[in-house]
């Protein structure tokens, strides 16, 4: 056995002991700990900003886009958020315990169907540093032990995060190895994750579809999946023109490097010469570059041609693809074609049509007349969040402390026997 092999092992075996101990913890017990959490990352905030300064400067020489870089920066600002967000765990219901169901059969035997940690969880992740503590503490209030497997552009960062966890989570009482980070960011390492079902009873990979797919491919347990966001938003005929441009500047230019920002513009032919020049001069204002189909190109000649590539594409940037429809048929067909079942929005004031368009597009969430910017567990009010899930099974969009639950059945007997 090779000595990453058996270090891996080495952390499924601590882990599942740690799922144990766990569920030994009260609410009091688990808020305690998280509150002292928040206020260790604080404590030892220059030291995770020098540590995330070095992981910036390495992305930086290794020619990493803007977008990349965003999503590694950690700031005071995005420090005070973190341990923000974990004091929002903190405050959040429990919801191990939780009576799901009660009933009693006619031979006098209860049946209770009770919520319960899922138990311990691998968390495979790039780029962002706050899902270090992100999923930590959501696995952790669940009940869940957790091994969290960063990338390597975000090592240091994640060192010093989980680091500072510890000591906070240890000083209040958490139990041995409930977080634990792996030390290296060898590729061997997420192979050997995935095979570990003896110790690991779920794995959710976060980052590039590469990533996904390889973890999907070799895990022997289940994997929720977090893959790309291709978000539309489709501009109905009866729309409000203004409010369909204010959702979508904010939809693709609030954060273009967010997985529910809006990738794809939809506008039906009865409205495309009138709105396509206002969102145009507006989205062009902030630095968005327009890829047009056919139809598109007849009002804008200087576009971009869009490929059937776009149409598949997570840009994660300023570029935007825009196709001129006949309607809310081909509209939605567009989106169940080329979308990545994550969030997609119609703007519109026909409530059939709003209606149709809730019930049709097969995705995490769907919206009427708002921008796919919400699509995210804090704004949701579930605090931090584990990812935005495109499974339907057994998690679907923003996963909060809830999706990170399973259940069982408790039985109360009185000498019953089947007999």
């Amino acid at each position: 056995m090779s000595d990453l092999k058996g270090e891996i092992l080495r952390l499924g075996q601590q882990a599942k002991k740690a799922a144990l101990d766990l569920v030994k913890l009260s609410a009091e017990d688990k808020n305690r700990i998280l509150l002292a959490i928040a206020d260790q990352i604080e404590a030892e905030g220059a030291e995770i900003l020098a540590a995330n300064a070095k992981d910036v400067a390495a992305a930086e020489a290794k020619g990493l886009t803007a977008a990349m870089i965003d999503r590694l920066v950690l700031n005071p600002k995005r420090l005070a958020a973190m341990a923000g967000g974990v004091r929002k765990v903190a405050g959040l219901p429990d919801p191990v315990g939780e009576v799901l169901d009660d009933w009693t059969r006619p031979n006098g035997l209860r049946i209770v169907k009770k919520r319960v940690p899922i138990g311990t969880i691998g968390i495979i992740y790039e780029s962002r540093p706050n899902v270090t503590s992100d999923a930590a503490v959501l696995c952790f209030k669940s009940g869940n032990a957790t091994i969290l497997r960063g990338g390597s552009e975000a090592f240091h960062s994640n060192q010093a995060i989980a680091a500072a966890m510890a000591r906070g989570g240890r000083g209040a009482g958490m139990p041995e190895n409930a977080i634990q980070l792996v030390p290296f960011t060898d590729r061997e390492s997420v192979r050997h994750l995935a095979e570990m079902d003896a110790y690991l009873d779920l794995i959710i990979p976060r980052g590039g579809k590469g990533l996904i797919e390889t973890v999907v491919s070799l895990a022997r347990m289940p994997v929720i999946k977090h893959y790309d966001g291709i978000c539309h938003t489709f501009v109905d005929a009866s729309a409000s023109l203004p409010m369909a441009t204010e959702i979508c500047i904010d939809a693709k230019c609030a954060k273009p490097s967010a997985c529910n920002a809006m990738e794809t513009l939809l506008v039906h032919e009865a409205v495309a010469e009138t709105f396509l020049p206002q969102v145009a001069a507006a989205l062009r204002e902030r630095g968005v570059e327009l890829r047009g189909d056919e139809r598109t190109l007849a009002i804008f000649p200087d576009l971009k041609e869009a490929t059937e590539e776009d149409w598949t594409t997570e840009y994660l940037d300023l570029i935007l693809a825009v196709k001129v429809v006949s309607g809310l048929d081909a509209a939605i067909d567009h989106i169940n074609t080329y979308g990545s079942r994550h969030s997609d929005c119609i703007v519109t004031a026909d409530e059939a049509n709003a209606n149709r368009f809730l019930a049709e597009v097969d995705s995490a969430t769907v919206y009427v007349n708002a921008s796919t910017r919400f699509t995210d567990g804090e704004e949701f009010g579930f605090g931090a969040e584990i990812g935005i899930s495109t499974d339907k099974l057994h998690a679907r969009g923003p996963m909060g402390l809830v999706e990170l639950t399973s259940y069982k059945y408790l039985l109360h007997g009185t000498g019953q026997i089947r007999g």
